[in-house]
């Protein structure tokens, strides 16, 4: 499958999908850090969405779209344009015309300008000890998989 990893410089995700026999590349405005510069494509990733993939995993930036900055916008207009441009980022991925689209990003303003997302997960629910609510949005891909650890919430939360 030929998968397209939208604003991943790490390559982290790309390097997992390659392992599994894919056929993946990041792509980044930055340059990658992954150690594999032939996966990645430097650049605007809106430029590669119409180039064949199968599938999009996109992890657009969510400076603008958490909940965090929510208060932050109030009374702010460069901070409400940049959500706005933000939003639309989010929305050009989200709409592309790829099979199967997977977007990653914390809770924040998409689930209300946009819709619910599909699935909400914990890194604990993966085996990390970590507590982020992520939430994906999907479109031809079944929600992911987990055992939900509840030792390592424990441990994490009792610290």
């Amino acid at each position: 499958m030929r998968i397209l990893v939208a604003c991943e410089e790490s390559q982290r995700v790309t390097i997992e999908l390659r392992k599994l026999g894919h056929e993946a590349f990041s792509c980044d405005i930055k340059e990658c850090s992954g150690g594999h510069p032939n996966w990645h494509i430097q650049g605007d990733v809106i430029q590669q969405l119409n180039k064949n993939w199968d599938m999009l995993i996109g992890f657009p930036p969510c400076t603008f779209l958490s909940s965090v900055q929510t208060h932050l916008c109030r009374n702010n207009t460069d901070r409400v344009l940049k959500r706005i441009e933000a939003a639309q980022f989010f929305m050009t991925l989200m709409n592309c015309n790829i099979p199967k689209i997977a977007i990653e990003n914390p809770a924040g303003v998409m689930t209300h300008i946009y819709r619910k997302a599909d699935q909400v997960i914990q890194p604990y629910f993966f085996g990390d000890p970590e507590v982020k609510r992520t939430c994906l949005w999907l479109k031809n891909l079944p929600k992911l998989q987990h055992f939900k650890n509840d030792d390592l919430f424990e441990k994490k939360n009792s610290r």
